[in-house]
């Protein structure tokens, strides 16, 4: 425990923000697994929803602040790659 008052009352506001953050954390890392896996399974239409799932909690997280923004867009970036990936994909075999 910090010896200083100052730095006890850092440690409890440290603490609640966590709190805060945490659950929002974690259901965007949800978000983006569905995502991910449904892009795997190569279920297609349900995955395009399930990413613009994903993009709505992520730019939500980076506004509260739980990501930085940069995060967001990186993971934006990835997911939408893979989907048009995958999309590239089905299309390649369907012709």
């Amino acid at each position: 425990m910090p010896g200083k008052k100052s730095a006890q009352k850092a440690a409890r506001a440290t603490q609640r923000r966590a709190e805060r953050s945490k659950p929002i954390r974690s259901s965007v890392k949800t978000y983006i697994t569905k995502a991910r896996k449904l892009i795997l399974e190569g279920e297609l239409d349900s995955a395009q929803e399930a990413v613009k799932q994903a993009i709505i909690a992520l730019d939500k997280a980076a506004q509260k602040g739980v990501i930085h923004p940069n995060n967001a867009a990186r993971r934006k970036s990835r997911l939408i790659k893979r989907l048009n990936q995958a999309l590239a994909q089905s299309q390649g075999q369907e012709e």
